[in-house]
């Protein structure tokens, strides 16, 4: 683990230990079980808004615990696809083994974007964990969007994305009951679009808000052009700059923020057990840059340097320079 900057606030001793440039910290000295003051509650959302993921470790709770977690944050939504169960709706469980194969996941995605809101943030923790593979890995879309050139930012500033529930058609068969259900669906739950560039509603960031698993298309261009666009856009997920990745360990919990956050889970624990329990934060609207911001701007932080960052001085050996 990269611990690129410890924060300690002394009045809780909460240490915040950034674990990549760009993305992601660990929140140390937390005990979860119990409910949050609000000074813990308020370091704990500072350190989600300037790191976007938040990693808590040995964390010795249940389902109620992390749904009386999430319901500090607001209000928890219910997947329209996922079973549910009767006394925790809100929950849901993903328990995959050599007999129930994991899919739809190994895709990069932000959760349940074919809603007019999606959620806010997604809690995920880990109650069995394989002993090899089964990481996931996030990508920050506002890391991704300012890597962007500036002819491509104006380009995709005020175009909207198409999105579908596309991946939970294979769901549904073609007998009558099925198809009565679908049209349901379709009707609770349309195609929808959102903002290609989305503004951040609390740290007003702005970030790429398409994903490859609900995203097919933009709105106003051809099949192809969207392809090309989408294409581009889709593979900054990819850049290994932006993107943290997460081994589990046993009743590990993270919160990722939905609104600038694509996640990828990988299959490569399979046909061994792993089991996730998982709830989503409500969310809004998601809007653009075209639409007022009066919030304040929360950047990432800044890397603090120490004595070992000096440059070296002359006569320290001949080192690898490529400057001119």
């Amino acid at each position: 683990m990269s611990e690129a900057i410890i924060a300690n606030d002394r009045s809780n001793n909460i240490e915040i230990v950034r674990l990549s440039r760009n993305l992601g910290a660990e929140i140390r000295n937390l005990d979860l079980s119990h409910e949050l003051t609000e000074d813990e509650f308020s370091i704990v959302h500072q350190a989600f808004l300037e790191n976007e993921v938040l990693v808590f470790r040995e964390q010795d709770i249940d389902a109620r615990d992390q749904i009386a977690f999430g319901k500090l944050f607001g209000e928890l939504s219910i997947h329209p696809f996922s079973p549910n169960l009767v006394d925790m709706p809100e929950l849901i469980v993903l328990d995959n083994h050599k007999d129930n194969p994991p899919r739809l996941t190994d895709q990069w995605h932000s959760d349940e974007t074919f809603r007019e809101a999606p959620p806010m943030a997604t809690i995920l923790r880990s109650t069995i964990t394989p002993r090899l593979g089964g990481d996931t890995m996030f990508a920050s879309m506002s890391a991704a969007y300012e890597g962007l050139s500036d002819e491509i930012q104006r380009l995709i500033s005020g175009l909207e994305g198409i999105f579908d529930f596309k991946p939970f058609r294979a769901l549904f068969t073609n007998d009558l009951e099925s198809k009565k259900r679908l049209r349901k669906i379709e009707d609770e739950h349309p195609i929808r679009t959102h903002p290609v560039v989305r503004v951040h509603p609390e740290s007003g960031r702005k970030s790429i808000f398409v994903n490859p698993q609900f995203t097919i298309g933009i709105k106003g261009m051809k099949d192809e052009e969207s392809r090309t666009l989408l294409t581009l856009l889709f593979d900054q997920a990819k850049v290994p700059e932006y993107q943290f990745r997460h081994h589990w360990e046993q009743n590990t919990m993270i919160m990722w923020d939905n609104r600038s956050v694509l996640h990828y889970a990988i299959h490569d624990y399979y046909p061994q057990r792993r089991r996730m329990e998982r709830v989503t934060i409500a969310g809004d609207k998601p809007f653009g840059p075209d639409a007022p911001y009066n919030g304040p701007y929360i950047g990432r932080p800044e890397i603090i340097l120490s004595e070992q960052d000096a440059p070296p001085q002359d006569g320290d050996g001949p080192v690898r320079n490529f400057k001119r």
